[in-house]
């Protein structure tokens, strides 16, 4: 004869089992159309009662099967800062999946912040799209809950920090672009190596230019922190950091400018100077994007294969999204390779 369990096992047990949406909406002392409401983000819920509503479905690790809910033929792809050739590459490689699988692209930005507002996880959970794609950005523990709750798979694309061990997600070989970029010009001959990084909240700027000191060290050439600068992966900046750099009476003679946007501002900055590329100064980017090709002198770049990134993280939401889905990887490192163009040369 089995002897009855504590009511704290029970209790415990109960509550590793995903509760129903009935039983949530009896916890919550409302209807099972109101938590419907919530689930699907209806705006005719108080706020009190959303919250609760919630905080139970967060609780109970609710999870909308699948079936249960008829999903918009919609991707949504959410960025940090909407602008830039750059976000032009990564939107077009999820609108060429998106396409081929009779999908539109809904297109956000977060205004600069590393996490969408609470507003725009209510309006997805509204849409009900077949996954999200979040560039640079990540989501907080109650916006990670309301998509699981609503069974709405998410994926980030070059995380800005680490996203963690559960999160799907896809990135570039970072530290070995920055390394095989300075590298580059330390076989060049270049003993004095600048860098203008990107904003060091961003993981991808600190492994960028960990990469151009780990180079420099295993050259046995010091790192001097008065040539590493800081900017925010726009003309701008590298045009203002360029100046800085360039104007000093030990200049270097080549900079590893972070990204291609810095390295046009770095380009603008050098010819106000009166220097020459690469007579004068030598100057690697990264990214790749399609106007480095183009610039004078053509840009060597480190290709951060921006396009075939957002296919995968298209391709990773959708086979995350699909009943009985069950992707060979969710943390995924494209490789990044050194494009040798006509910016770089030995010193003088």
């Amino acid at each position: 004869m089995t002897s009855p369990q504590p009511a704290e096992t029970r209790t415990q047990k109960r509550s590793a089992q995903t509760a129903t949406l009935a039983e949530i909406a009896r916890e919550a002392g409302v209807s099972a159309p109101t938590v419907s409401k919530v689930l699907n983000g209806r705006a005719d819920v108080a706020p009190s009662t959303r919250a609760r509503v919630e905080d139970l479905l967060r609780t109970h690790g609710y999870r909308r099967r699948r079936a249960e809910s008829t999903r918009s033929p919609l991707i949504d792809l959410v960025f940090h800062e909407l602008e830039s050739a750059w976000a032009m590459e990564v939107i077009r490689g999820v609108e060429n999946v998106a396409r081929d699988t009779g999908l539109s692209v809904v297109l956000s930005e977060s205004a600069g912040r590393l996490t969408p507002g609470r507003t725009w996880a209510d309006q997805v959970a509204a849409r009900r799209p077949h996954g999200v794609i979040l560039v640079l950005s990540g989501l907080d523990e109650s916006q990670r809950a309301l998509l699981t709750s609503r069974s709405i798979p998410f994926v980030v694309l070059d995380p800005a920090g680490d996203p963690g061990v559960d999160v799907p997600s896809i990135g570039a070989t970072n530290w070995q672009g920055g390394l095989a970029a300075t590298r580059h010009l330390v076989e060049l001959g270049h003993t004095r190596i600048g860098a203008i990084s990107g904003p060091t909240r961003m993981m991808c700027s600190r492994a960028r230019v960990d990469g151009y000191r780990a180079a420099l060290e295993t050259a046995g050439l010091p790192v001097d922190p008065d040539l590493v600068l800081t900017g925010d992966f726009h003309h701008e900046a590298g045009y203002r950091q360029g100046l800085e750099l360039l104007r000093r009476t030990d200049r270097p003679t080549a900079v590893f400018a972070g990204n291609d946007l810095q390295a046009l501002g770095l380009y603008e900055a050098a010819r106000e100077l009166g220097l020459r590329i690469p007579d004068d100064l030598s100057v690697v980017g990264f990214d790749d994007l399609p106007v480095a090709r183009w610039v004078g002198p053509p840009l060597t770049t480190v290709r951060q294969p921006l396009m075939e990134m957002a296919e995968a993280a298209a391709r990773l939401v959708l086979d995350l999204g699909r009943e009985n889905g069950s992707p060979s990887a969710t943390r995924v490192e494209l490789a990044t390779s050194l494009e040798v163009r006509s910016s770089t040369a030995p010193p003088r």
